[in-house]
């Protein structure tokens, strides 16, 4: 079995040959990764314009002290009429400021008396004129490339007149159970070692939080063949297989067995970690199997490990997961020479993060409901040993 560090290396050093890209229109993009960089194709204002309702100005004229309007230049217009000494033009918010122009005055800041305003309060040289490429200039990059889109990057590329987006493919996700204990939702229950299968669904539920398409293919029996049929099926049609069950060495155990059967390479088999030390990755061309231990908690924290990398890599995506620095409320007692990643409580108080571990439960890999709460994941690596309370601790939030 590899380091927890080295298997996470190995993941992070995959190479896509052909990445899957397609165009959507631009409100569609949202929650997609952008396949190709956005650069300003002018500059933003194109032209010196205005960022409130006043008057424009000649500031040298400001020491005057009464200005005649000359005309009005609504938003929108093409104003022909200049600045002129001794005249101001009537400016509103967004329009063009008038050649002859350098200031814009507020209309709070004058009285308007007939056809002259008179200054009652004065501005600096240039106030509230955006200048041109304020916003933006002409052949800078805006959005790199491998940005997810949210409403900001929509804005800015509407006002690029980008109606439609190139973006990564979203890699779907086919998910299967093994074993022949496990029963379907809705399934009726016919002896007592049969058990209610949770892993399918919740790996659907990861594979959509993180941007992941899921194909849920259900629960199949631990025979070779029907494993064989369902791994080879799903491959065909999806960019990632994800099984539980069937990596470790039972007598039962053939998914690790079909994965290599198949003609994908193994990428690692078996991995220091607790939970889920028979995690086993393996691809084909650019697509990836993942076998995950059959164990409720151990699937679904081998899936956030591994799983949620290889989707973002498939669209060059960034990691949806951090490390944050905690401080401990209570010990940790460390139980295994390897990378434990325990179930505990977070919160942020007046900056720093805490950890306490109030409700969960010490035992097997199997229980699930330890990740119910407000919960993140206590990092230790296997150089580590138990901690006390104050200690400083690395802690995985989810997103």
């Amino acid at each position: 079995m590899i380091h927890f560090d080295e298997s996470i290396q190995m993941i992070e050093d995959q190479q896509i040959n052909n990445y899957k890209t397609k165009k959507l229109y631009l409100v569609d993009a949202l929650g997609y990764v952008l396949a190709e960089d956005v650069v300003a194709d002018h500059n933003s204002p194109e032209f010196p314009t205005s960022a409130m309702d006043g008057y424009a100005i000649n500031y040298d004229d400001m020491a005057l002290g009464r200005l005649k309007i000359a005309s009005i230049n609504p938003a929108g217009s093409a104003l022909k009429d200049e600045v002129i000494g001794g005249t101001c033009i009537k400016t509103f918010t967004g329009s063009l400021i008038p050649h002859g122009a350098d200031t814009l005055i507020p209309i709070e800041n004058v009285e308007v008396e007939g056809d002259e305003i008179i200054i009652k309060e004065e501005v600096p040289q240039g106030f509230s004129v955006r200048e041109v490429g304020e916003n933006y200039a002409k052949g800078q990059l805006l959005i790199p490339k491998g940005t997810k889109i949210d409403f900001p990057q929509i804005g800015v590329m509407a006002s690029l007149n980008i109606a439609n987006v190139l973006v990564y493919e979203k890699p779907t996700v086919a998910i299967l159970s093994t074993g022949s204990e496990l029963l379907e939702l809705g399934e009726e229950q016919t002896n007592d070692a049969q058990i209610r299968s949770s892993n399918n669904y919740i790996l659907e539920a990861i594979v959509q939080k993180y941007d992941g398409v899921p194909m849920q293919l259900g629960c199949i029996k631990d025979d070779k063949e029907s494993i064989t049929t369902a791994v080879s099926d799903a491959l065909e049609k999806s960019d990632i297989v994800v099984t539980t069950g069937g990596v470790s060495v039972g007598d039962f155990d053939f998914v690790k067995d079909v994965i290599r059967e198949l003609g994908c390479d193994v990428v690692f088999k078996g991995v220091r970690i607790k939970p889920g030390q028979h995690i086993m990755v393996a691809r084909k061309e650019d697509k990836f199997i993942v076998g995950l231990p059959g164990f409720a908690y151990s699937s679904t924290v081998t899936a956030l490990l591994y799983v949620v990398p290889l989707i973002e890599k498939l669209q060059q995506g960034k990691g949806s997961l951090h490390t944050v620095k905690a401080k401990l409320k209570e010990p940790f007692i460390k139980r295994a020479k390897k990378a434990e990643f325990t179930a505990c409580n977070v919160s942020l108080i007046q900056g720093e993060y805490y950890v306490d571990f109030k409700g969960k439960k010490v035992g097997s890999s199997a229980i699930l409901t330890n990740m119910l709460g407000d919960v993140a994941l206590l990092v230790t690596s296997e150089e580590e040993s138990s901690k006390e309370i104050g200690d400083e601790v690395n802690v995985l939030l989810f997103g």
